[in-house]
């Protein structure tokens, strides 16, 4: 705070006016308002250094009194144009889209109008004086604070931590209270010492123009106000409200700015996905947990990460889905969780969870019927709770279990997944665990209800090798006692053969292969598949020889052609793969693969 000048300047000045509010009235307030007859408009004089008004009261201990009431003035504007703003921002969350778009429009329209001019027609209409002034400067702040809401809220809404709270079905006025705000609180904190700078140069100003404070009420505009018709004879009675208004607005200003340079934040806007559903013949497999079928997800431009994927997953089953990172495979997820972020649309002919369309499931189902383990813990779990309450909101929102229930299952769904002191560990941030025992503590959060299905997306990515071992140990006890299905995404192989029962290989968005994974390390039959398993070093691998590698590039989303995605980096393609796709066939008992060449 204190290594720059700017940042010592703005805090001394800061201090002072506080100081000075503070003292000002029971030192010198007598004294402002004593009236002298005999000292009418007198200028400098060893008595009264600023002079008089036409009252004979001096005009310094007039300044000096002043103080409290403007810093006062300024802060109620300051807070009445943030809460209005942070409002206004954060409409567009709850509302639906077209009031939303409403909402945006004015909040726009009202940022491009002139502050002063907004400020001084919201006065006129409310009434000359205090009340019309202050209000006046809250409605030209609130439009920048709604605008900087909005920024902010989009940033957090793309958070793992929000969108795990969609899944999970929380309101979305709960979900901006709870997850959103407290996350964006502190650069709007901050926002709100350079907006009472502004404010208090606004309601000076407005002073002055006449439309604010009014006698004998005084704040520093209206003393530079009675001052003005005198600046060409005595203009040192203007000097002392017009010195303590600049060094307030530069003071707040400078020390504004010191605090906002300090929490910078970026920003990246996010949406909610829309779902449509194709046509369906085929019959369901009722067996299966989870059971999609020709899954696509698009993007605008023709960009398509994700084409006609098809699997399912049984119950006790987990099924690990392995490929390059572009291969399309967490957006799969998302799909399934209803994640995949805005403009994406995402089409399937088929797409069941637990026996039910997911169209048929209301935001509480699918929240305890899906639990979701993300790749960093750290951005799925809010920074702002203990982690602890995080977990016992799942209970709160979905079972109506009571506060201190809630905390008791939390704490139980902790030790679940051998968490030491679990106790002790709920009432502590995320940013105080460990990346194990974070990603522990996820794996917690889904299992406070009763998961059927466990997406799983690159868990362990983050972790080192123990760890990552006991969190794949853990998973499979999980789908062990409780008998739910998992989806464990990767691109691992090593790890995928180590955990799963079954492997889907997918490449360029399609899946290329599927077979049992105790076929993986002899039985593979794509081309990609044994590449990926020769690409991995083991302890026989010789080690004077360069490591095995596919070369060249997977295609981007929109470069796929019509042929065989692999072909340019396949070494057994044929002008057959460059033209004509290969569609996925039965290879043997619980095999599939896509390939023209596959032996």
């Amino acid at each position: 705070m204190l290594r720059t000048p700017s940042a010592i300047a703005g805090t001394v000045l800061v201090g002072l006016m506080v100081v000075l509010a503070v003292i000002g009235p029971p030192i010198w307030g007598d004294q402002a308002d004593l009236i002298d007859a005999g000292a009418i408009l007198q200028g400098s004089s060893a008595a009264h250094p600023l002079g008089t008004d036409n009252l004979g009261r001096d005009l310094l201990a007039r300044v000096l009194v002043a103080g409290r009431f403007s810093l006062l003035l300024a802060l109620a504007a300051a807070l009445i144009g943030a809460v209005a703003g942070v409002v206004l921002g954060a409409l567009p969350s709850v509302l639906p889209t077209r009031l939303a778009r409403l909402v945006t429009g004015a909040v726009n329209a009202l940022v491009a109008f002139p502050g002063l001019l907004l400020a001084m027609f919201t006065a006129v209409v409310a009434g000359l004086g205090a009340r019309g002034a202050v209000l006046g400067i809250g409605v030209a702040i609130a439009p920048g604070f709604a605008r900087l809401t909005q920024t902010l809220a989009a940033s957090v809404a793309g958070a793992d931590y929000v969108s795990a709270a969609r899944m999970l079905g929380v309101p979305r006025r709960r979900i901006l209270v709870r997850h959103v705000l407290p996350n964006i609180a502190e650069p709007l904190i901050l926002n709100l010492t350079q907006a009472l700078g502004g404010a208090l140069l606004g309601l000076a100003g407005m002073s002055f123009l006449g439309l604010g404070v009014q006698p004998p009420s005084y704040d520093w505009g209206r003393l530079l106000f009675d001052g003005f018709g005198r600046i060409y004879v005595t203009p040192v009675v203007a000097i002392g409200p017009a010195v303590a208004v600049a060094l307030a607005g530069i003071g707040f200003n400078l020390l504004g700015d010191t605090l906002a340079r300090r929490a910078a934040r970026t920003t990246v806007p996010g949406k909610k996905a829309t779902t449509s559903v194709a046509a369906d013949t085929d019959k369901p497999d009722e067996g299966a947990v989870l059971e999609v079928k020709d899954l696509t997800v698009t993007f605008p431009g023709g960009v398509t990460p994700v084409r006609q994927l098809s699997l399912s997953v049984r119950p006790g089953e987990i099924v690990g889905v392995v490929g390059e990172s572009g291969s399309g495979k967490s957006l799969t997820a998302a799909a399934i969780g209803g994640l995949v972020p805005y403009p994406g649309t995402v089409g399937y002919g088929r797409l069941r969870l637990c026996g039910k369309d997911v169209t048929e499931l209301s935001r509480k189902e699918l929240g305890t019927s899906l639990a979701m383990v993300f790749q960093d813990p750290m951005a799925s779990l809010n920074p702002a709770l203990k982690v602890g309450g995080q977990l016992a909101e799942v209970a709160v929102v979905h079972q109506g279990a009571t506060r201190a229930e809630a905390r008791g299952r939390a704490v139980d769904r902790l030790g679940h997944v051998h968490l030491p002191e679990p106790d002790k560990q709920a009432k502590k941030h995320p940013h105080e665990l460990s990346g194990g025992m974070r990603q522990r503590a996820v794996i917690a959060m889904g299992l406070m209800g009763t998961p059927r299905l466990i997406i799983a997306d690159e868990p362990t990515t983050a972790l080192d090798v123990t760890v990552q071992r006991q969190i794949l140990r853990l998973l499979r006890e999980v789908t062990e006692e409780t008998g739910s299905a998992a989806l464990f995404i990767s691109h691992d192989i090593a790890v995928v053969g180590e955990l799963c029962d079954r492997v889907v290989v997918m490449y360029a968005g399609r899946v290329v292969e599927e077979l049992p994974v105790d076929r993986l390390a002899t039985g593979a039959a794509h081309p990609y598949t044994r590449a990926l398993i020769t690409s991995l070093p083991d302890m026989d691998t010789d080690r004077t020889l360069p490591l095995a590698s596919i070369p060249g590039r997977q295609p981007g989303p929109a470069e796929v052609g019509d042929g065989c995605a692999f072909a340019p980096r396949c070494a057994l393609a044929t002008d057959r793969c460059s033209t004509e796709r290969p569609l996925l066939s039965v290879y043997g008992d619980a095999h599939q693969v896509a390939c023209w060449e596959a032996k």
